[in-house]
């Protein structure tokens, strides 16, 4: 593999990890960064943006955080600081082009046609396919020269929450247009960085669309500049869980949701009779134990009016729950952040129209935390309309990947860190192990159809248990499951924990799988 040219896009959370991987196997591959600073997300994120994943589940499995962070979710700073050496520390950064955006990709060599047709995924089932395809790769650098590059394997690594924002649309008359202070998204916040973003809105009225992890950052940090003298209004359009920390009733939740046991409770994807009729007979329990939590977690909610109307199980399946920032309930005590809650809103000359308010909400500043488009990220990647119209699927399935990884129509190409899971940061690190084998010619992949029918499993399941938010394909409640399906592909031991009980009751985290390759067996051809 080692004179193979494997370009990476995206030098974020995932990117790093799979470069990593793929040196250790002598692959040097290039990685382009359309940024100037390593990170993704975490290079542009405010800076009272803090993680809401406890510090030991997001990971790197073979780079511990250093012993001087000890806070359970470490902040924006230090998780860019645990990048920077992970990247220093396994010679990552020197594969990095910084400034360089790949701007369009094409495949050569193979019609469309005759790809269309292949049973076997490139061909062969094999990484770089029977060598007969290449991929032509259009690159801009800061000046905007373009350049042309070759690759006999690429792998996507830009997320799903940055690049497009997701903006609402209004009718005629009724959007941003009619509104005379500004109005921005979240990623532009982000971008000011924190003195310019603070200067913004300090003394100003905002109001921020949304409330999931980057609306709540920045309604706090505008209530932290403005307090009650400028109240931040949170037009909310969607209840959601948001948690002030994983323990209900002090029974830390991850025992009731996110171990083995708990995935018994739960109908997966290729489970075969016996698990299924297991997780029929023991959905009761699932229930129980979603309301065993709901009725911790909404004490405080329903003081609000913020009780979600979906179950907190539905909520984790489809990773929408969120870690209240520091003081935020008694923020809205104070009235330094003030909840509006509607299904629809609009635009006029002083602000925002809510519905039920007898008058607009007056605004200097809107600031719409309204996500991302992950999927068009994917798609604009491609020059060909074949591969625009099948790499995101439709909106009535989930992005058609196999293991969250591979296009069973695109040939050598994998997507990492596209779905969502209980730490992106983990499941990256072994999709990135697992991909790695595959390139090392450690496993082929089944079939067209075969991994189609897998696609069609996993899709059932997400929309089984995810409701609307199905397309963020969100592996979470499963993840343990997930993760046995990478190691059998690997050829390794997928049970790591010392005992039955631990291995039923504990969680899985990226301390388990550590070395993970060391002791595995290649898959006979």
């Amino acid at each position: 593999m080692e004179k193979k040219r494997v370009v990476i896009v995206g030098a974020g959370v995932s990117g790093l990890t799979v470069c990593k991987h793929l040196l250790e196997l002598g692959c040097r591959p290039t990685v382009f960064e359309a940024d100037t600073v390593l990170g993704g997300v975490w290079a542009r994120a405010p800076a009272c943006t803090e993680l809401q994943t406890p510090r030991t589940m997001y990971q790197y499995s073979d780079f511990p955080w250093p012993d001087s962070v000890t806070e359970v979710f470490p902040n924006h700073r230090q998780v860019v600081a645990y990048l920077d050496a992970y990247t220093r520390h396994f010679g990552v950064l020197g594969c990095v082009r910084f400034g360089h955006r790949v701007v369009g990709m094409e495949y050569h060599g193979v019609g469309e046609q005759a790809m269309a047709a292949w049973e076997e995924w490139a061909g062969n089932g094999q990484a770089f396919g029977s060598g007969a395809g290449e991929w032509r790769l259009s690159v801009a650098d800061a000046d905007g020269h373009v350049e042309t590059h070759k690759a006999d394997f690429i792998v996507l690594c830009m997320g799903r929450f940055s690049g497009v924002p997701n903006i609402p649309t209004f009718p005629a008359g009724k959007g941003p247009e009619v509104f005379d202070g500004q109005v921005i998204h979240s990623m532009d916040y982000a971008k000011m960085g924190t003195s310019k973003a603070k200067e913004m809105i300090r003394g100003k009225r905002v109001t921020v669309v949304g409330y999931l992890k980057s609306a709540l950052d920045i309604a706090a940090e505008c209530a932290e500049v403005n307090g009650t003298a400028h109240p931040c209004t949170m037009v909310v359009r969607t209840k959601h869980w948001i948690l002030p920390d994983y323990f209900a009733w002090g029974f830390h939740i991850s025992k009731l949701y996110l171990n083995r046991f708990a995935e018994l409770l739960i109908h997966k994807p290729g489970e075969g009779l016996l698990l299924s009729i297991l997780a029929t007979l023991l959905s009761p329990l699932r229930w129980a134990f979603s309301k065993f939590a709901e009725s911790y977690y909404s004490i405080p909610m329903r003081k609000h009016g913020m009780v979600p109307d979906h179950s907190l199980f539905q909520a984790l399946a489809a990773a929408t729950i969120a870690i209240t920032p520091k003081d935020h309930y008694k923020r809205l005590e104070e009235g330094s952040i003030v909840l509006k809650k509607s299904k629809t809103f609009s635009f006029c000359k002083e602000g925002v129209v809510v519905e039920g308010e007898p008058s607009p909400v007056k605004s200097d500043v809107v600031i719409f935390g309204t996500g991302f488009n992950g999927d068009d990220k994917i798609k604009d990647m491609f020059t060909s309309e074949y591969f625009q119209s099948i790499a995101a699927g439709s909106e009535s399935t989930t992005v058609p990947l196999y293991r969250e990884c591979i296009h069973p129509k695109i040939p050598q190409l994998a997507v990492i860190g596209y779905s969502e899971s209980i730490a992106n940061m983990y499941t990256s690190d072994i999709r990135a192990k697992w991909l790695a084998r595959f390139l090392d010619g450690g496993f082929r992949l089944p079939n067209v159809a075969a991994m189609q029918k897998d696609v069609l499993e996993w899709e059932k399941y997400m929309k089984r248990y995810s409701g609307r938010y199905f397309r963020r394909s969100s592996i979470l409640i499963l993840h343990t499951w997930y993760n046995d399906q990478l190691c059998r592909d690997m050829g390794c031991n997928p049970r790591r924990k010392k005992g039955f009980f631990s291995e039923l009751f504990e969680v899985y985290g990226p301390g388990d799988y550590a070395n993970l390759l060391s002791n595995s067996k290649p898959k006979e051809q």
